[in-house]
This record gives structure tokens, sequence and C-alpha cells, in this order.
């Protein structure tokens, strides 16, 4: 913990964070396509205040547990302190915020403050699909997924090999 606070105490000496803008170089992606707001969930982490950094990076992920496993890390390369040393370890922050909160029971279902009575099909289950049902289930809709294949989660399931993600640690756990 002292080491990814340490690295989130480098994040905080940056005057010109591009970590989380999301754009186009040369044609190549810079930052996070999500636009995480990676200083802002490291400033939690270097205090220590673990449950705030969940909070921030859930804002703007649905699914940290997936990302901070198999995301290429845009954000590192366009990490301002890379510049002068190595680029803060943004992605391993990540992974530490969710197993955190996993550990501390913190990732619940994020239930809307009223339904709105209206029923919506999903098809399929892959990231897109449960990235979907998650946000129109977040306003109220009652949401139904159906997938074509013998289990849920698309690429996540069939697509990413075991030793970049694994199944039954991260993708059962939150499908």
């Amino acid at each position: 913990k002292k080491e990814l606070q340490t690295q989130a105490a480098r994040c905080m000496d940056c005057s010109i964070p591009f970590c989380h803008s999301g754009i186009m170089l040369n044609g190549a992606l810079s930052g996070c396509p999500l636009h995480n707001l990676m200083p802002e969930f490291n400033d939690f982490v270097y205090q220590g205040l673990d449950h705030f950094a969940y909070v921030r990076l859930n804002n703007t992920n649905n699914f940290p547990e997936f990302t901070s496993h198999v995301c290429p890390a845009p954000c590192e390369g366009a990490c301002s302190a890379g510049l002068v040393n190595d680029p803060v370890s943004i992605k391993n922050l990540e992974q530490y915020v969710i197993e955190q909160a996993f550990a501390n029971k913190l990732v619940k279902p994020n239930k809307p403050a009223h339904r709105s009575g209206k029923k919506v099909a999903v098809i399929g289950s892959g990231p897109a699909g449960l990235t979907c049902a998650g946000d129109l289930a977040k306003m109220g809709y009652d949401v139904k997924i159906f997938e074509a294949l013998h289990e849920a989660g698309g690429v996540l399931v069939y697509g990413i090999p075991e030793f970049r993600l694994p199944k039954q640690k991260v993708v059962a756990k939150e499908i």
C-alpha cells in the first residue's frame, strides 16, 4: 500500500495532467478513453481514502475490475510524470482501488431512486451490453439481458485469455 501511495503522490506532483484527456494524437489514443479522472482517484489513494477513490473511479467506469486487468493503459503514455521519469503506474492504482472496494464490500448494485415502470431488453452480455444494461438500470428501467452463448460476458469470457482476465476471480463476480 505504501508503494501505491508513493505512486499516487507522484501523480499529485503533476501540474498539467493529460492522463484523462482521451484525445487522438497522430492517430494514437492519448489518455483514458473513459475519461477516468486519475488525478482525483490517485489523490484519494494517496490520502488513504480508498472508499472515496472507488466512488470517484466508479463515476466514470462501470467496470474498473475489467479495465484494470485488460486496458492497455494509454493514460500512462499520457502521464506528464513520464516526461521526466517513469509514468505513474495508474493501471496498478486502478486495480488496487477496485480490489480494495471488493474486499471492503463497497461494490454493490446501484439501485435507482425511483423505477420508471418501463422494461428494456439488451441483446448481448459483453462489455457493451453489460454497460448499457447497468446504465439503464441506474435510470430506473427494468432490464433483461439476452445472451446467445452458454455464459454471460461475451468477449470477457470467450475472447480474453484467462491469464489476462481471470474468469472466476473477476468476471463471474461482477456478472
